[in-house]
């Protein structure tokens, strides 16, 4: 009998590679998405993308989304708040398992695990320590489309936000950084893959710089990535 499962979803490629590792395996049953959402912006909290864009992409996947939604310039305490209201959610429903897609960064495992501890929800990691370039390979020779949504311009060029990950921007990104983004280089948002059911079709809009909150000084660059049409 498979285990349910919940998935940590972002929207971006190591979710969703991890999330098609689940689907190929005979172990687990994937119950659905988990994804935060800023509600003053009705978008993911990391990667700026619109909420109807992700839901086009559950659409797709053929899975359910569980929306945790966060303010604007949400204080950890309330972060942690709301997570543990999802996560109380997720094992009234006899679910056991979460799964995150992160690869090595241990600050962040330990405090997923940290988060789940006492619960009596595991955390499960499908591509925990492989290597990025390998994952990267595996990610396109799938077939999975990303596009980057969004990029750290402290560690690579602007110009890498709204391109798609393929063998050219492979051989043109710095090599000194992960190439899966795993530091924070940049965000992505998948459009298409083996399990999505049809394409995600978007056009990009405009671009916008953030600042640093730490440091008041301009960092992140996003562009807005448009749905450009919504399946029949």
């Amino acid at each position: 009998m498979k285990k349910k499962i919940v998935v940590s979803f972002s929207g971006g490629k190591d979710s969703i590679l991890a999330l098609y590792r689940l689907q190929k395996s005979a172990e687990w049953e994937i119950d659905s998405l988990l994804t935060t959402l800023t509600e003053d912006y009705n978008r993911t909290t990391m990667h700026g993308v619109r909420n109807e864009l992700l839901e086009m992409q559950a659409k797709s996947l053929g899975l359910p989304l569980r929306a945790v939604w966060i303010p604007k310039d949400c204080s950890n305490d309330m972060y942690q708040q709301r997570m543990e209201q999802a996560v109380d959610g997720i094992k009234a429903d006899g679910i056991q398992h979460i799964m995150f897609g992160d690869i090595f960064l241990e600050d962040v495992k330990k405090y997923r695990e940290n988060m789940l501890e006492g619960t009596g929800i595991t955390p499960i990691f499908p591509i925990w320590g492989e290597s990025s370039e390998q994952i990267i390979e595996e990610f396109l020779s799938e077939g999975f489309k990303t596009v980057v949504c969004c990029s750290d311009t402290l560690k690579i060029d602007s110009s890498f936000t709204g391109r798609v990950i393929d063998e050219q921007f492979i051989a043109d990104y710095p090599k000194k950084h992960d190439i899966c983004g795993e530091n924070g280089e940049f965000h992505t948002f998948v459009f298409d893959g083996p399990n999505f059911s049809f394409p995600v079709t978007y056009t990009l809009g405009e671009t916008r710089m953030v600042k640093d909150m730490f440091s008041n000084e301009d960092r992140f660059y996003y562009v807005d990535i448009l749905p450009k049409g919504k399946p029949k």
